[in-house]
C-alpha cells in the first residue's frame, strides 16, 4: 500500500476520527500538523490538482471565515484558494488524506474507506 499523508488538526474532531481510523486499520501514515507546518504554495497547489470536486471545497466557510468578512464567491479559482490558505491555514478543511494520487477531505472521517 502507498504511504499516506494525513494533514491533521488535533483540535478537530473529525481529525482525530481519521486519525483513529488509520491506526485501527494499522496502515503506515504520515502526519503533518498544518497550523504547526504550514503547507508552501506548491503543496497546496498539489493537494488542490490531487482532490476531486470544485477547489472552494478546501476552504472552511466557518465562524473565522465570517470574521474575516470574506466572500465564498472570491474563492473558487485555484489561485485564490491558495493564497487564502497561504495567508490564513486554519481556513484549510480537515483532515485531508493522500495517497498516491488521490486525496480526499475525509470529513466524516468514514469518506476515508474509500481511499483505503
Amino acid at each position: 500500500m502507498e504511504r499516506i499523508t494525513l494533514y491533521h488538526n488535533p483540535a478537530c474532531g473529525n481529525s482525530r476520527g481519521a486519525l483513529e481510523m488509520l491506526r485501527a486499520r494499522d496502515v503506515e501514515f504520515d502526519i503533518i500538523e498544518y497550523l504547526k507546518d504550514h503547507p508552501t504554495r506548491e503543496r497546496l497547489g498539489k493537494i488542490l490538482d490531487l482532490l476531486d470536486g470544485p477547489v472552494a471545497d478546501l476552504v472552511r466557510k466557518d465562524k473565522r471565515f465570517k470574521e474575516l468578512k470574506l466572500n465564498p464567491a472570491d474563492y473558487v479559482e485555484k489561485k485564490a484558494v491558495v493564497a487564502l490558505l497561504l495567508e490564513h491555514p486554519e481556513l484549510m478543511q480537515r483532515p485531508i488524506v493522500i495517497r498516491g494520487k488521490r486525496a480526499i477531505i475525509a470529513r466524516p472521517p468514514e469518506k476515508l474507506a474509500a481511499l483505503l
